[in-house]
């Protein structure tokens, strides 16, 4: 692998943030210590991983909101949007 240690470390707490997985938190935060991250380090990877979560969680609302809309307006239903 290109990357070093440390840098798969801070992309594995990234993703396992975005993830929702909180056993891969768990341990990708124990083996960043490991690695020697310090806690500021850890903490920006998991907050890159919380703003993409973020943004993910937001593009999903409104494509169900979009959809949820096309069906009210196939059925004559004028209360959507």
């Amino acid at each position: 692998m290109a990357f070093d240690l440390k840098t798969v470390e801070l992309i594995a707490l990234g993703a396992s943030v975005a993830a929702n997985c909180h056993p891969c938190l768990q341990t990708h935060r124990k083996k960043a210590l490991e690695a020697g991250l310090t806690e500021l380090e850890i903490r920006d990877a998991m907050e890159v991983g919380r703003l993409v979560r973020t943004g993910a969680a937001s593009s999903m609302d409104k494509l169900i909101a979009h959809h949820s809309c096309e069906q009210a307006l196939s059925k004559n239903d004028n209360s959507c949007c």
